[in-house]
């Protein structure tokens, strides 16, 4: 029997047939839907008079929409609050499983799957949002996929995919302290570009990923779509195992030996081939920035912003210049000492406890900047939970930042979370787009938690290294 990675093991056991049109007939494994791209697709069946082919494998949570300052209905929002009862009509009536606000499960779809043991190995999983890409950390090929696939994979669990090609991307050596995983997959981008994974899985390894926790491998496989990927994953291990066992819907007892052995077998071979191999060493990140409008114009803390005169070539040329005029930055200045209005730390990204853990540990004893408005939003309210039960929640209002509720807030604003006017907001998410954070001129620079927080005190862009006398020592106390 010939090697294969994951990628190729995972699609062969899931797929159902091959199409006339080329693409493959694929089984999905999980599907998960949140309130904002699920409306549709069940009035969909309703049309089509039909019902939920296996509820069992669906899960709903609300995220997008939920207001994180009160969450007491009727929302402010008179729509938000129409998508959260669409949501939950439609849960009930099709029998799928909802983690609804103070059920004590709500939160971000990509933060609520893990936790909960929803997203396991060797499967497939399908979510109709960008960052699904997230639960590949688990050994699974996980997608995004849009309002018609979503009615697919609800009717049938099945939909129609074209086979992607595989990027192995190793991370080797060690990481110099103050340097986190946001900061490894914004490297990653930068050096590969925003179109570089199209057509790609990219699988994630090397001593460093192997050596990352399940939540910094979460950080990088979602920020895999940002790199033009469609997913990304890392072989599961025994960290993914650990992390699994005793979730709410892991396999117990003899299932889960079973289960184990069977996760096992799903990671790549060794000596199995991949369409192109790229080589990344820890040693050269340094904390990362993003400078414009898109996740690849990213640059070390300590560097200048791009001038249009150093472009290799016209377009990229014209790409600095646009991005340059929206953020009001200028070419060749320092990045550090850029002024922050707002800085948010949450996101599907970087809004686990042990984001909050680490930025709670360089914060303690200091003060925001009385320019700066911070907020922290934790990903779920499991880890609301858990951050109270540590004091973490504590020691971020004494800093000055606001605790909100659990939900997907300022990283997309489709909630009262949103940028004013121009404000610059340094932000723990994943996209810098234009607009994204709710203000159609709004900017946002993108950086990790602890970045975040350096930010905060200072209120401007900071090596975070600099501000709270970031060593080996600390970093790893």
């Amino acid at each position: 029997m010939s090697s294969k990675n994951l990628f190729e093991k995972v699609w062969e056991a899931h797929a159902v047939k091959e199409l006339s049109n080329g693409q493959t007939q694929l089984l999905i494994g999980t599907h998960l839907i949140h309130e904002v791209t699920s409306p549709q697709a069940f009035g969909m069946l309703r049309d089509l008079g039909l019902k939920v082919k296996y509820p069992n494998r669906t899960f709903a949570t609300v995220d997008h929409i939920v207001p994180t300052l009160s969450q007491v209905e009727p929302f402010e929002d008179s729509l938000a609050q129409e998508m959260i009862k669409a949501l939950r009509d439609n849960s009930k009536e099709f029998g799928v499983t909802f983690f609804d606000i103070g059920s004590g499960s709500q939160g971000v779809v990509h933060v609520v799957g893990p936790e909960q043991g929803i997203t396991q190995p060797g499967t497939t999983i399908a979510c109709g949002d960008s960052h699904t890409a997230t639960h590949g950390a688990f050994g699974a090929i996980a997608f995004g996929i849009g309002t018609t696939q979503i009615r697919d994979v609800l009717a049938t669990q099945t939909m129609a995919l074209s086979k992607l090609k595989v990027r192995r991307i190793n991370v080797d050596g060690e990481l110099p302290p103050g340097v986190y995983a946001k900061d490894v997959i914004l490297h990653i981008i930068k050096k590969l570009g925003a179109k570089g994974g199209i057509g790609y899985a990219y699988e994630y390894g090397g001593s460093i990923i192997d050596n990352f926790s399940m939540e910094e491998r979460m950080t990088v496989c979602n920020m895999s779509i940002e790199g033009g990927a469609r997913c990304g994953y890392v072989n599961p291990d025994e960290k993914t195992f650990e992390y699994l066992k005793d979730r709410p819907y892991s396999p117990k007892g003899d299932a889960w030996d079973e289960a184990v052995e069977k996760w096992e077998a799903f990671a790549s071979d060794e000596g199995c081939v991949y369409d192109d191999i790229f080589e990344v060493r820890a040693e050269e990140i340094a904390p990362s920035v993003t400078w414009g409008i898109s996740p690849d114009h990213g640059i070390f803390v300590n560097e200048n912003i791009p001038s249009p005169a150093d472009a290799p070539d016209e377009e990229a040329r014209k790409g600095i210049e646009e991005a340059l005029e929206y953020m009001k930055l200028e070419p060749g200045a320092p990045i550090a000492g850029t002024p922050v209005d707002v800085c948010f730390i949450g996101s599907c990204t970087n809004g686990r406890l042990s984001d909050f853990r680490e930025a709670a540990k360089f914060l303690k004893g200091h003060k925001v900047s009385d320019s700066v408005k911070a907020i922290a939003v934790p990903g779920s309210e499991i880890v609301d939970h858990l951050c109270r039960q540590e004091g973490i929640h504590t020691i971020f209002e004494e800093a000055g930042f606001e605790w909100r509720a659990a939900g997907c807030s300022m990283c997309l604003a489709m909630n009262p979370d949103k940028l004013v006017g121009d404000q610059l907001c340094a932000s723990s998410s994943n996209r810098n787009f234009k607009g994204r954070q709710g203000s159609p001129i709004g900017r946002t620079v993108l950086m990790s938690p602890v970045m975040v927080a350096a930010a905060a005190v200072t209120g401007k862009v900071a090596d975070a290294r600099e501000v709270f006398n970031v060593t080996k020592e600390s970093a790893a106390a």
